[in-house]
C-alpha cells in the first residue's frame, strides 16, 4: 500500500490528459454522524412561529374532556339540586390540576450540559448532544497520521460500498453499527502522491466518502478517535479533504 507523505488537496485542472492511464489506489472512507440527541433552542423567528402554529391549533381545536369535567363540575358546583352526586366526587378537577402541578414543579430536568461538555471530552457520544457529530480516527497515512473519517485501500472484487463497510469495521470494530444511506459514494477527494511513486506508475489516491448514520455500539479501544462537529472537525482535519467534506456534510 502507498501512502503520500503530505496531504495535497489537487484541483482537478490539474490533472492532464497524459495522467488518465497512470495508476490510482481506489480508498472508501466512512463519514460516520451521530445525530442529535435533543432539540436545539429554537431562534427567534422559530419561537414566533411555533407561538402563532399553537394558538391556531388552540383557536380551532374542541375542548378536551378535562375542559369538559371542568365546566360539568362548576355547574354542579352552583346547583342546588343533585347533592348526592356533588358529595360523592373523591377528585375533582381542580385536584387533579392541583396535583399535577405539584408533579411537574418537582420534577428536574437533566442538564443539557453534561460533565464531558464541560471538560471537553471529545472521545465520547455523550457531548454535544444538540449537535451532529462526525466520527474521526487518527489513521497513518504515509509517514504522519492524521486525523481523517476512517478509510481503506480497495481490494479485488469489492464494490467501493462493500470496501467502506469493510473498512468501518476493520478499523473500528464489529461492535459499531451504522446505517448506509445508499450505494453510490457522496463525496470524493483525490490527491497526488510524491514523485518518487509516480516514478513508480502510481499516480495518486482517489477517495470516496460513504455517509452512514451511527446507530449503537462503541469504537474499539485501542483506537484513537473524536466525535467532532463543524467548528472541531476543522480544526483537525487536513485543509483539502476539509474543503472536500464540507461541501456534501450537513452540520446542525
Amino acid at each position: 500500500m502507498v501512502y503520500p507523505k503530505v496531504i495535497q488537496c489537487q484541483d482537478s485542472q490539474a490533472f492532464s490528459s497524459s495522467t488518465a492511464t497512470k495508476k490510482w489506489d481506489l480508498y472508501s472512507a466512512v463519514c460516520l454522524e451521530r445525530h442529535p440527541v435533543i432539540v436545539q433552542p429554537m431562534q427567534d423567528m422559530e419561537q414566533k412561529f411555533y407561538n402563532l402554529l399553537k394558538r391556531i391549533e388552540y383557536e380551532n381545536s374542541f375542548k378536551s374532556d378535562h375542559e369538559l369535567r371542568v365546566e360539568k363540575e362548576e355547574k354542579l358546583k352552583n346547583s342546588s339540586e343533585d347533592v348526592e352526586k356533588r358529595d360523592i366526587l373523591i377528585q375533582t378537577a381542580q385536584d387533579f390540576e392541583d396535583s399535577s402541578q405539584e408533579e411537574l414543579n418537582n420534577f428536574t430536568f437533566a442538564p443539557i450540559i453534561t460533565k464531558f461538555d464541560e471538560q471537553n471530552i471529545t472521545s465520547t457520544l455523550k457531548w454535544k448532544l444538540d449537535k451532529n457529530l462526525l466520527l474521526l480516527i487518527q489513521q497513518k497515512v504515509g509517514n504522519t497520521y492524521y486525523w481523517i473519517p476512517p478509510q481503506g485501500i480497495r481490494k479485488e472484487g469489492e464494490t467501493m460500498r462493500q470496501t467502506a463497510e469493510r473498512v468501518l469495521q476493520d478499523i473500528c470494530g464489529t461492535e459499531i453499527k451504522a446505517k448506509f444511506y445508499g450505494n453510490a459514494p457522496i463525496g470524493f477527494y483525490k490527491y497526488k502522491y510524491p514523485k518518487k511513486f509516480n516514478e513508480q506508475g502510481i499516480y495518486g489516491a482517489k477517495i470516496f466518502y460513504f455517509l452512514a448514520k451511527y446507530i449503537d455500539g462503541n469504537v474499539v479501544s485501542n483506537v484513537k478517535y473524536q466525535w467532532l462537529d463543524d467548528t472541531e472537525f476543522k480544526k483537525v482535519l487536513p485543509l483539502g479533504m476539509q474543503k472536500s467534506i464540507s461541501q456534501f456534510m450537513l452540520f446542525t
